[in-house]
């Protein structure tokens, strides 16, 4: 069975080449982070990631977890792997020196993130969220809730956690009923959320819940929601634990994969009421949640790419040593290893061509983050955040697409023994399957693309994306016709929602879905080709990886960048059938 390799020399000329490397090194802060020591970074995790993580994947998937007396017991191998993850302060990456952070930038932190999730997406689930809770305490929570938790979640040495939604609510929000009654300084948290992960387990010895509630007097609907820190145990003055704080784990869901994460039903307040400590102000909770939100839309797109690179090995080493079939080509004899077959290629190359794809998205929205964050100049820095806030649903959606696609795929490539657990193909199925619709389902994603971020700003920011691109095509000298008709289609289709979202935004939101993938594909397109463009420069020193490029990007323009006239019909001509339909007629 093959193992888990970092791709990095293809992280390493994504970085440099569509991330900016260089420049993001230039911005304060960042100046330590050369080409080098980023390379350093990636070796380094690349180890801990096949050495450790994906020795433990399949055990993982196999065990999965147990809830005894309401302790929650992950599988072999993890708890240990989790101490050596945190011991060589792989958690503090991005995080603020301030607080035992390493200050590094979160280009380089998705990379080595996606590492984590390639190799082991269950366990990488646990650092993923405690980062979110992290970044969000920096940013909303006060002085006294940073100096007592930032830190020991930061080093990873305690876990955080989001607790959202509850069984009545499901993504809509505003429905939830947990209460948080005011008792002093601080507050008392009664009721049951859902689907928590990681909401209990034995890597730490406390787990921080970020928890929305609401106050006795607040606002009906999402306007009523606040925000609390709820610890499992609670911090005595001098920061050690103190007592069990009233929460407990009811139950572990049994779901179809990521069996290693333990995903908990968790009840507040069974007793005399959970402490919790609020985050800013009352009835604001929503607001802050979205960083956090955002924070772990931009990784559950990770997840896609990570899983879709492993799903890819997995298949690519099959198929060459899986001997099966004649080679018609040359009319010999002897079976041959099914690489060899046409149709094998295919799907290898698509499995191949979209992974880059959304990688290269993924990491050039990592690095607008990085220049919104910290660039000086105040033009620059907004211009990034609004690609950012533009790109996320793209990222969380399209990528987690792709990475269902091409696992699915990889089990095709492997034919029947695909379907058997021992190759470890269907566990990839499984497992990215939930990306599509954790974090906000793809369509709601879809939906706040069309409606939020390009409908109601008229388009502004999208368009401002579509001149880049049409720039940048100009300057390499020559046309790419299936990427130029694919930024016509987009701008087409863009001005089609804008119009259409003020006339009936019912229908206009109707043709969300295909709008985003049709984004995706052509975005990602112009970075596929700005990638294969730089990889020209490496024909004599990396003549293979520069062949890769080629046959990379050909692919791409030829099965995947065709396949944008068709999504823009499904917008322009099929938007209306999706909304006028009644729903007895469905």
């Amino acid at each position: 069975m093959s193992t888990y390799h970092a791709p990095i020399e293809e992280m390493l000329f994504v970085m440099n080449e569509i991330g900016d490397l260089n420049e993001i090194a230039g911005l304060p802060g960042y100046e330590d982070s050369s080409p080098d020591l980023v390379a350093a970074i990636l070796e380094e995790a690349g180890k801990l990631g096949s050495e450790v993580l994906d020795s433990i994947n399949i055990i993982g998937d196999q065990e999965g977890c147990t809830l005894e007396n309401g302790v929650v017991r992950t599988p072999s191998g993890f708890r240990n792997a989790y101490a050596q993850f945190i011991e060589a302060g792989w958690n503090s990456m991005p995080f603020d020196p301030e607080f035992g952070g390493q200050g590094l930038p979160w280009l380089v932190s998705t990379g080595v993130s996606e590492i984590w999730h390639g190799a082991n997406m269950s366990f990488a689930l646990c650092p993923m969220l405690t980062g979110g809770a992290a970044e969000l305490l920096s940013i909303h929570g006060s002085s006294e809730l940073k100096n007592i938790y930032l830190e020991k979640m930061i080093s990873g040495e305690w876990t955080g956690t989001m607790n959202l939604t509850e069984p009545q609510a499901g993504s809509d929000l505003a429905q939830i009923r947990t209460k948080a009654e005011r008792d002093g300084n601080a507050y008392r948290i009664s009721g049951q959320k859902i689907y928590i992960t990681y909401g209990e387990h034995d890597f730490t010895e406390n787990i921080i819940h970020m928890v929305l509630a609401r106050t006795p007097d607040a606002p009906e609907g999402i306007k009523g929601i606040s925000l609390f820190v709820v610890p499992k145990f609670l911090i005595n003055e001098d920061g050690s634990l103190g007592e069990r704080n009233d929460l407990r784990c009811g139950s572990l869901e049994h779901k179809l994969g990521i069996h290693a994460s333990p995903t908990a039903v968790m009840l507040f307040g069974e007793n005399e009421g959970a402490t919790g400590y609020l985050v800013g102000d009352e009835n604001r909770g929503i607001e802050y949640m979205f960083t956090m939100m955002n924070n772990a839309r931009l990784t559950v797109g990770l997840q896609g790419v990570a899983i879709a690179e492993r799903a890819y090995q997995r298949a690519r080493a099959f198929a060459d040593e899986r001997i099966q079939g004649r080679d018609g080509k040359t009319g010999a004899k002897e079976s041959v290893a099914i690489i060899n077959h046409p149709d094998v290629r295919r799907m290898l190359l698509s499995m191949r061509c979209q992974t880059e794809a959304v990688r290269t998205l993924a990491y050039w929205v990592a690095s607008r983050l990085d220049i919104a964050k910290k660039h000086k100049d105040a033009p620059t820095a907004k211009k990034a955040k609004s690609y950012v806030d533009l790109l996320t649903p793209i990222v969380k959606a399209w990528s987690t697409d792709i990475g269902v696609e091409v696992s699915n795929t990889g089990v095709q490539v492997h034919g029947g023994m695909g379907y058997i657990e021992e190759t470890g193909a269907a566990q990839h199925l499984r497992d990215a399957r939930i990306a599509p619709i954790y974090e906000g389902t793809n369509g709601i994603q879809a939906i706040d693309l069309a409606g939020r971020k390009v409908a109601r700003e008229n388009g502004e920011t999208m368009k401002m994306l579509i001149a880049e691109m049409r720039a940048s095509i100009n300057d390499m000298g020559h046309p790419h016709a299936r990427l130029s008709k694919a930024i016509d289609e987009l701008e087409r289709v863009t001005d089609w929602i804008v119009k259409t979202y003020v006339e009936n935004p019912v229908t206009a939101l109707a043709g969300a879905v295909p709008y985003l993938r049709l984004a995706g594909i052509t975005i990602g397109g112009w970075l596929m080709v700005r990638v294969f463009e730089a990889s020209k420069g490496l024909a004599e020193s990396s003549p293979l990886y520069a062949k890769r490029k080629q046959s990379s990007v050909s692919f791409y323009a030829r099965h995947i960048l065709t396949q944008v006239p068709g999504l823009a019909d499904a917008v322009l001509d099929g938007s209306s059938v999706s909304a006028d339909t009644p729903p007895e007629a469905v």
